[in-house]
């Protein structure tokens, strides 16, 4: 029955373990095997019989966000901020960016450090549900705080990475210490060569 549903969950890019001690394979086994599956399986169900059932994940986002089909975002919007979420990482990480990423970053927010700096203020500043991501406008990048399931995506911007600061996603980690969930990500799990694909 899971073959005939349009929308599906994609495998994880590294074992549910791999992560650790930066995310638990318990805070894995809750964000990816509940809530992320659980967005795909809402969606199914709500865009079944509509027009949206014959759309890529992308343009449902697109396209639900314009005509404010509230549920219909909230699920696919969750649904593509996750994928993005979990593909941007690998266990170990990269230490820093290179090449015209790293030179982007040091344009745009003066160095590397600042980046970090600027990026997990803006994580503090998204009130409640969540998300913050590093878009790129043209030869230029900024950060974006979004509420709950809302991305770039939505509003015609370019996503290269983004952490999700829903409490689901660090509370068995960090309690409520959301700073350090996100500096952790941050200093220690990003695949920034991932992020650099993503350049437009």
């Amino acid at each position: 029955m899971n073959d005939a549903k349009k929308f599906n969950l994609p495998p994880l890019p590294f074992g549910e373990n791999e992560l650790s001690p930066v995310i638990s394979s318990d805070t894995i086994q809750l964000h990816y095997g509940k809530h992320h599956l659980a967005y795909f399986n809402m969606l199914n169900t709500l865009a079944e019989g509509t027009k949206y059932n014959d759309m890529s994940l992308e343009d449902v986002v697109v396209e639900s966000f314009k005509n404010k089909d509230q549920k219909i975002f909230n699920n696919a919007g969750q649904a593509w901020n996750h994928i993005l979420y979990w593909d941007q990482m690998k266990p170990g990480g990269e230490s820093a960016p290179s090449g015209k990423l790293h030179a982007m970053i040091e344009e745009s927010f003066g160095d590397f450090d600042s980046f970090k700096d600027q990026f997990v203020q803006q994580s503090i500043g998204v009130f409640g549900s969540g998300w913050c991501w590093l878009v790129q406008n043209d030869s230029s990048l900024e950060i974006l705080g979004t509420p709950n399931g809302e991305n770039p995506l939505a509003h015609g911007k370019h996503a290269l990475m983004g952490i999700d600061v829903w409490e689901h996603a660090y509370y068995l980690d960090y309690k409520n210490v959301r700073p350090d969930y996100v500096k952790a990500i941050l200093n220690n799990s990003i695949n920034w060569s991932f992020v650099s694909d993503q350049l437009k």
